[in-house]
């Protein structure tokens, strides 16, 4: 009782409710695009004296010739911007869940200085697990598909068509903008937070069909032992906070399976209302070079729009991607441990984990991923 007890004060210390099911919650990470918009307190940039002192950290690992993945807090010093960051990381976490940093001087770095800029920014909001079953733990989010085909196999941050709301397989994602599209690729998001809000004002019992277990697919990213599905909510109570896990494809793939029971009417119908519900109360980005965009995953959805890309090779859109696990990471529900190789009770997420996989941070999109 007494952890419990102390539990609650400090939900109530953050002015966040206790997240019960079936009833509104009391977040600060609920809002709608319009707040967003109006919000400037998830908006960071840059000074010259960061930026400098970036220049710094970058070319002192560079000179001792680390590899990236193996960069620590102490082999990137970041003294004043230090202060800066903290205020994202406490945004992401207590905050809106969202924040743009703007400024890190890619357009003279090369994108090994980039990558390494990138990594030690993102140490201070988390470790970085692995984004796929070739264990990139430094994604590209880059068009190798040539000109998009209907039914066409790539992974979606692989070509330039649309991307619909979804959420990670980690507690924060990152994106670096290298060269951002000529036209489109504008990032949107929207708090799952108040899509649960909203949907049980308008839907109750679409809502309540969502706090239900979801069979997912893991489109052959399968941990030993395991089947090639798992069982989890779209929306979650665990510990008095609110959690989300939402990817629309991997749910409805799941269907492929003749082993698992198909959809109700009333399943459908909460697939598509989370899907509405995120567009109306959505807030779209631009992103410009050298944006960080960090959110975190639990309790925003994010996607993308179509975009058309530069002929160049050398201005073609691209983003660095991060997964991120941190420590101070809301609870989770057991049924995530379902999900994750290894993990044990009160760990964080881990990313995607298969067997003989070994850990890299490519400096170019090195394979080119299909689903």
């Amino acid at each position: 009782m007494a952890i419990i007890f102390a539990r609650n004060q400090t939900l109530n210390a953050r002015k966040r409710g206790v997240a019960k099911a079936m009833k509104p919650v009391v977040d600060p990470a609920a809002w709608h695009g319009e707040l967003l918009e109006n919000d400037s307190g998830w908006r960071f940039e840059l000074s010259d004296l960061e930026v400098s002192e970036l220049d710094e950290a970058v070319a002192g690992v560079k000179q001792r010739g680390l590899e990236i993945k193996d960069i620590t807090l102490e082999d990137f010093p970041l003294p004043t911007l230090e202060t800066k960051l903290k205020k994202i990381k406490y945004q992401l976490m207590e905050g809106r869940g969202v924040a743009l940093l703007r400024g890190v001087p890619v357009e003279r770095y090369d994108i090994e200085s980039s990558a390494v800029a990138y990594w030690g920014i993102g140490l201070r909001m988390g470790r970085a697990v692995s984004q796929n079953h070739h264990g990139h733990l430094l994604g590209h989010v880059y068009d190798l598909s040539g000109p998009t085909r209907e039914g066409s196999s790539s992974r979606s941050y692989h070509t330039s068509a649309y991307i619909n709301y979804h959420s990670d397989s980690c507690d924060i994602v990152g994106l670096l903008c290298l060269h951002p599209a000529k036209a489109g690729g504008v990032s949107s998001v929207a708090s799952s937070v108040e899509i649960y809000n909203e949907m049980l004002r308008r839907c109750p019992d679409l809502a309540a069909e969502l706090i239900k277990p979801w069979y997912r697919d893991r489109r052959n990213e399968i941990p030993p032992g395991k089947e090639p599905w798992f069982e989890l909510p779209v929306f979650n109570f665990t510990e008095g906070y609110f959690s989300c896990s939402w990817h629309n494809f991997y749910i409805r793939s799941a269907q492929r399976f003749d082993e698992l029971p198909r959809f109700t009417q009333a399943q459908r119908d909460a697939l598509d209302m989370m899907d509405t519900l995120a567009n109306e109360l959505k807030h779209e980005t631009g992103f410009r070079q050298g944006d960080i965009q960090f959110l975190h995953n639990h309790v925003v959805v994010h996607g993308r729009t179509l975009y058309e890309d530069w002929p160049e090779t050398e201005r073609k859109r691209h983003l660095l991607r991060l997964w991120l696990a941190t420590p101070s990471g809301r609870p989770l529900p057991e049924a995530t441990l379902e999900r994750y190789v290894g993990l044990r009770p009160g760990e964080r997420p881990a990313g995607i984990v298969v067997e003989g996989m070994k850990l890299k941070t490519p400096l170019s999109p090195e394979y080119k991923e299909t689903v």
